[in-house]
């Protein structure tokens, strides 16, 4: 490299001083930056010395040089274009007697910058940027994301290391005081890497640091024999109490877990050693002999009963020891679990709806899990029905009777009749009642209109002839809404009938004879008519409801001609049907029409065109019938649901009460003082969430099966406080076993 090559057009006055005064090689200092070429022994002064690769060398000496001066030699010497910021500003005084190659001249270069808080980033077009060391995060450099980063170079890169075995979260906080302030380090939890950004030199010794800390934790796996509480039980106490700490843990810790091994009583603890330990402590403190009540517990129902429970609990006893007898081996000797199944023994209390339970640890706990699974609040069910019965009947009767007969000196010669019955009466009933003079009088007279002529004579003939014509019309309207709350897979029955009575027999034999009198007697059975019904719900885990249902609506009607007694009219539903909460659905009906036409004649004269009419009865009927029966179920699941509905049949009710009440103001008043009765005001339902929900689906369930198990564990460990208290003041008094009752 010459003095030409730097006196290239464009190039600046301070530049060429500089060239200038490093041609001089100078001997004794100078008051301004020097750049000497390092020259060989027979060299010439104003020649640089050249590698074997003829690459120049450099010799820096710099006193109280500015750094914007520096950073032209550097350009010149690399040919690299910096772009210096305003805010740089120094003065440098760098000393050296080793020539440098370009390479290395710009890499002191960048241990100036980083001395003086400043750093050289890459920019548009191969430039490079000199902006203060605070900046530094902002830019990206030329060797970001490497694979290598140079443990010497002072340029500043960006790296992400990922981190294997330990939290990168702790090593952040380790690394932090190692990283300057202008340097950036900063940990990513959900791939568990560290990103840090500082000088080359400072970021290859982190990595270093981090590939040393980056070791398999020791987690080994640890068991623990149970001497004295179930192994189940402290697992479940213990995970309740981590439950909080282990979602929150970092991911690159190694997280401590419990595990149970029923059959050898035993815990599996695995983590760090340090959890291990405190874990370990927990345990043994947890695993010491029960102060009071030994082997026998008192557990209290909240919703089941104790007198259905028991015999279900006993029958389970008795397959756990039949089961457990069985795996024993052809030998056929007696297992120790059949043994304690064997023995065990539970007994209900109905007056406080308790078990009582005695059975060593492991059969009680078995007992326990399945009381939690069954004594849960089961959801209850408001079933509303509508049954609609709409009847309409049509009858029409037209006909003529008529007679002739002789009389002869008081004899009667009969003569021609046609006396069909025409609405119930003939010709003879009306003659009866005129005869008669109205004493005796056929009731089917009195309906329908009657038209009769005719002459009675003492000697000759006699005729008389009636016309008579019927019509009737019935209409039934009848809606009836029962409705039913019940629990879940419990039947239900509502009834509003009347007890209707039946003559079943009677006896009017002569064999029965006191003081020669018969006495007859007949049985009756009072037969219900009206609306019942029966309803069973099983809530399914779709919030959908299979009901089980038997419907009948019965009502007495009129007794049809010919027929004795009472008679009734009954519809009745017997199905099985799949609802929606909430939803409506129709279970059948029965939609009829009916129509029946008679006509009686005699035969060839009531043939006769118009006057066989005169030998002629028609009657006519048509009977249409509707009957629709709707269901609507409503899951209630908590005490405010239930509480809603309620209040709302309360309330119209009520409004029911206080309209009659209303209409009988205004009237005569004929008890003075006396005020009808009225319902008072409901109470306001209870707040949401005061009451507990009703388990639906299997999650529900084994949640509410948890939370009972946690209550009984607190209600058990008081019942152990409270009998280790007096122990331990009065140790000749025996500790009392009694448990507290539920709150």
């Amino acid at each position: 490299m010459t003095a030409s090559d730097f006196c290239r057009p464009g190039a600046s006055r301070h530049a060429l001083i500089l060239v200038f005064a490093a041609l001089l090689v100078a001997s004794t200092p100078l008051v301004g930056p020097r750049l000497a070429l390092a020259q060989g022994a027979s060299a010439p002064r104003n020649v640089a010395a050249r590698k074997s690769g003829d690459e120049p060398l450099y010799t820096l000496n710099f006193r109280d040089a500015d750094i914007a001066q520096i950073a032209d030699a550097v350009s010149m010497a690399t040919h690299k274009t910096f772009i210096v910021d305003p805010r740089v500003r120094a003065q440098v005084t760098m000393i050296s007697s080793t020539p440098v190659d370009a390479a290395t001249f710009y890499e002191t270069f960048q241990s100036i910058l980083q001395v003086h808080q400043f750093i050289a980033v890459p920019g548009a077009g191969g430039t490079m940027k000199i902006i203060p060391d605070a900046n530094q995060r902002f830019y990206p450099g030329s060797h970001d994301l490497q694979d290598h980063v140079s443990s010497s170079s002072d340029e500043v890169v960006t790296q992400v290391i990922p981190v294997k075995n330990v939290s990168a979260v702790q090593l952040v906080t380790v690394l932090r005081p190692l990283v300057p302030t202008t340097g950036q380090i900063n940990a990513y939890s959900p791939t568990n890497m560290v990103i840090i950004s500082d000088h080359a030199s400072n970021v290859s010794r982190v990595m270093k640091i981090i590939e040393r800390l980056d070791q398999v934790g020791d987690a080994d796996v640890e068991v623990m024999p149970m001497q004295n509480a179930s192994a189940i039980e402290i697992v479940r106490s213990l995970t309740s109490l981590y439950q909080g700490g282990q979602a929150q843990q970092d991911p690159g810790i190694q997280p401590l877990k419990l595990v149970a091994d029923e059959r050898s009583n035993s815990i599996l603890i695995s983590g760090e050693p340090a959890a291990r330990m405190r874990a370990k402590a927990l345990i043994s403190s947890l695993d010491t002999p029960q102060q009071g009540g030994g082997d026998t517990q008192v557990r209290y129902l909240h919703y089941a009963d104790s007198d259905k429970l028991a015999p279900k609990l006993k029958e389970q006893l008795t397959g756990i020891a039949a089961a457990a007898a069985g795996s024993g081996g052809a030998g056929g000797g007696t297992t120790p679990a059949a043994q304690d199944s064997k023995n065990a023994q539970i007994w209900s209390d109905p007056t406080n709806n308790a078990l009582v339970i005695t059975a060593p640890p492991k059969v009680r706990r078995q007992i326990n899990d399945i009381i939690d699974q069954l004594d849960i609040r089961r959801a209850e069910v408001l079933v509303e029905a509508i049954i609609v019965d709409v009847n309409m009947t049509k009858s029409a009767e037209l006909g003529v009777n008529w007679a002739t007969w002789q009389e002869n000196n008081g004899q009667v010669i009969p003569g021609a009749t046609f006396l069909t019955p025409v609405g119930g009466a003939t010709l003879v009933d009306l003659a009866n009642a005129i005869s008669s003079s109205g004493t005796n009088i056929n009731s089917a007279l009195e309906t329908g209109a009657t038209l009769a002529v005719g002459r009675v004579a003492q000697n000759g003939l006699s005729f008389a002839a009636m016309l008579r014509a019927l019509r009737s019309d019935t209409d039934s309207n009848i809606v009836a809404t029962p409705s039913a709350m019940t629990m879940d897979h419990q039947e239900a029955t509502i009834k509003v009938v009347e007890e209707v009575p039946f003559v079943t027999g009677q006896y009017t034999s002569g064999s029965t004879v006191t003081n020669g009198q018969v006495s007859p007697f007949q049985t009756i059975q009072q037969i219900e008519v009206g609306t019942i019904l029966k309803i069973t719900p099983q809530i399914n885990e779709r919030d959908e409801v299979v009901l089980k249902i038997d419907i009948e609506s019965s009502s007495v009607i009129a007794t049809p001609s010919g027929a004795s007694g009472i008679t009734t009219s009954k519809r009745s539903v017997t199905t099985n049907v799949l609802i929606e909460n909430g939803g409506i659905i129709v279970l059948g009906g029965l939609i009829s029409n009916e129509y029946d036409r008679s006509k009686s004649q005699v035969p060839f004269l009531g043939s006769i065109p118009l006057l066989g009419e005169l030998f002629k009865d028609h009657s006519a009927s048509q009977t249409k019938s509707n009957l629709m029966i709707f269901l609507r179920p409503q899951i209630l699941s908590n005490g405010t649901q239930t509480a809603i509905e309620t209040n709302s049949k309360y309330n119209f009710i009520r409004e029911q009460q206080r309209q009659v009440s209303a209409s009988d103001r205004g009237s005569l008043p004929l008890l003075p003082g006396v005020k009808p009765p009225a319902l008072p005001a409901v109470p306001p339902p209870p707040p949401p969430g005061s009451t507990p929900e009703a388990p639906i689906t299997q999650e529900q369930r084994d949640r509410a099966a948890r939370e009972a198990q946690r209550e009984t564990d607190a209600e058990a460990r008081r019942n152990d406080a409270g009998s280790a208290a007096p122990a331990a003041g009065a140790p000749s008094s025996a500790p009392s076993a009694a448990p507290s009752a539920p709150k």
